[in-house]
């Protein structure tokens, strides 16, 4: 079964909204195994088909735990090539988070799913369909 991670780090509680969406969006299709988390160890990755990462921008930066995870998954040779990727997030001033992941994600050859879901302040309606639709996409892409 291939199985999709949505993590995601949240200090307000918007981007776990948003990624609570992502992970209903992927969960659509009843033959992927779809698992919602906070924290993972960067060896890990290797064991998904899909990463969608949610990251809110603090102070025009990605959270220190997710430059931590790619760092390290860098230094292991984590293998990420062709796994189905992308980013989404909350911000209040500036929202360049989710675009910088993108851009990490890219540099570890994955196939990436653009533009990144991107909300100021409390996601509405409109931006939690946007991220149930990302994680359908993400779903559809690995057939």
């Amino acid at each position: 079964m291939r199985k999709v991670l949505v993590i995601y780090y949240s200090r307000s509680g918007n981007t776990e909204k948003m990624a609570k969406a992502v992970a209903e969006g992927a969960k659509s299709d009843k033959n992927l195994a779809v698992d919602l988390s906070y924290h993972i160890e960067a060896e890990e990755l290797s064991n998904y088909d899909a990463i969608l990462l949610g990251t809110p921008t603090y102070h025009t930066q990605i959270p220190i735990e997710f430059k931590n995870l790619f760092e390290e998954a860098s230094a292991k040779q984590i293998n990420l090539k062709n796994k189905v990727g992308s980013a989404f997030g909350s911000y209040g001033w500036s929202g360049e988070a989710p675009q910088a992941v993108i851009e990490i994600l890219k540099k570890f050859e994955m196939q990436v799913i653009e533009p990144p879901i991107r909300t100021k302040y409390v996601p509405d309606q409109k931006a939690l369909d946007a991220c149930f639709d990302l994680g359908k996409k993400a779903a559809q892409q690995l057939g």
